[in-house]
């Protein structure tokens, strides 16, 4: 059987409750491994899950009941949006906000009983609304482990001095001296309740092995000069041939307490470990379109090509919106930049054939997160990511190549393929019992659940 197709289908019939139903009823059926709680305020129990066995089939319930030690009487509460069935969890009633029952962890076999899912997520009832609601939460690591190429082992390293604050998505780059620099990374903090702040981290440490002392490492906060890249998350890196760090693209999240919006990036930058020096990295442009304006401007003086590029009175590139129509007729709007049109007096090469060679578009990829990057023979090869428009989230196919040692221009190997572009709106229902089922490494474990009714 297919368990995970059991469980959805379970999820589907749970969707379809929209308000809170209480209905008298004969006692539960017989079940084993539920979980019973005495009511904080009132003279009520409280009965949720369990299993049934029968000598060939395996039944797993969410159902909550109350019985009413006064009236001896049981109802039977139907509450939307409940928990996936299962036993075998832990519960308990506190009498914060008029009551409280909370239910942890628990485990779903399949009706033959050959699989399990065993459950790590944790739901609270809010007994005086009559509401269940799935309490989400995150844990950040720091730890480092190292895995031995030879004995093909795992061992955790302790290294000394202060490093990283726990986070996810830092990224890691090895040192032509065999350290290691860890750079960024993201992490929430729950403010208030039901409210989290996301920090986007932009220092960095190194990793570096103690001197004399075999396989012990050490910890040590850098703080890199250059120009920097602004924090980010999502970005990308990978080794460059003289042994730089390069950094593509992510994303800057403005985050309000309501609402996330992110400002795509696709900008180069150049971590030197050697120099402790960021750089921007800047592309040089076609060979031709540099020969030209070299060309236009000898009669300047020196100096006037940096003021003309940086200076105040600098053209700057013109944005401009190309939008790609996907297979099913969504339009999805891709940022693109064009190159800065030229001032007007300034003398044209001869070799300056068509305007459209001086204007035209600048080949690039468009701002992304999650890019996916590999150098070889000294080319960046960069691949795919994602950006979002709206609601939606755009997953890319396509493939850019960039010469690491001219740093003219992109060069586009595969284009954006409209027709692989696919979104299926989310239903209320789905958006709801998101995550609902979180297993753990032994989902699909053949230990019975006997011994976890506690």
């Amino acid at each position: 059987e297919d368990l995970e197709a059991l469980l959805a289908h379970f999820q589907a019939l749970d969707a379809t409750k929209t308000q809170v139903v209480e209905t008298p009823c004969p006692p539960p059926s017989p079940r084993l491994h539920a979980s019973l709680s005495a009511h904080p305020d009132k003279d009520e129990l409280i009965l949720f899950g369990g299993e049934y066995f029968n000598g060939q089939k395996t039944s797993v319930y969410n159902e909550l009941y109350t019985y009413s030690i006064r009236k001896d009487a049981w109802t039977k509460v139907e509450i939307p949006n409940p928990p996936p069935r299962r036993c075998a969890h832990q519960a308990v009633v506190v009498p914060q906000g008029g009551g409280q029952l909370w239910i942890f962890g628990g485990e779903f076999a399949s009706p033959d009983g050959e699989q399990f899912y065993h459950y790590k997520d944790l739901w609270v009832l809010h007994l005086a609304t009559k509401t269940w609601e799935q309490v989400r939460d995150y844990i950040y690591y720091n730890d480092v482990y190292a895995f031995d190429l030879d004995t093909f082992t795992w061992s955790r390293l302790c290294p000394s001095g202060t490093g990283p604050t726990p986070r996810s998505g830092c990224q890691m780059s090895v040192t032509p001296q065999g350290s290691i620099v860890i750079y960024g990374g993201y992490s929430k903090q729950r403010v208030k309740k039901d409210v989290d702040r996301g920090t986007q981290h932009s220092d960095m440490f190194l990793l570096q092995p103690v001197d004399g002392r075999e396989g012990k490492w050490g910890w040590t906060r850098i703080n890199p000069a250059g120009a920097k890249p602004t924090p980010r998350s999502g970005f990308s890196v990978a080794v460059t041939p003289n042994h730089q760090t390069l950094l593509f693209g992510g994303v800057c999240d403005q985050e309000e307490e309501e609402s996330l919006e992110g400002d795509f990036l696709n900008d180069l930058h150049f971590y030197d470990a050697t120099r402790n020096r960021w750089f921007a990295g800047q592309l040089k442009g076609p060979k031709s379109e540099k020969k030209k304006r070299r060309r236009g401007r000898k009669a300047e003086p020196e100096g006037a090509d940096k003021q003309e590029r940086g200076g105040a009175g600098a053209q700057e590139p013109l944005e401009v919106v190309r939008e790609v129509v996907a297979e099913d007729g969504t339009v999805v709007t891709i940022k693109q930049v064009l190159a800065a049109p030229v001032p007007a007096g300034q003398p044209q090469s001869e070799e300056e054939d068509s305007p459209d060679e001086a204007g035209g578009p600048v080949v690039e990829p468009s701002p992304r997160s999650n890019a996916m990057l590999a150098v070889k023979h000294g080319r960046l090869y960069l691949y795919g990511g994602m950006f979002e428009a709206g609601d939606r989230q755009v997953t890319l196919s396509d493939l850019y190549c960039l010469d690491l040692h001219k740093m003219q221009e992109w060069t586009a190997l595969v284009e954006v393929d409209p027709g692989a572009q696919e979104w299926l709106e989310e239903t209320e229902s789905e958006e709801d019992s998101d995550e609902d089922a979180e297993g753990g490494s032994d989902d699909e474990d053949s230990g019975d659940s006997g011994g976890e009714a506690g």
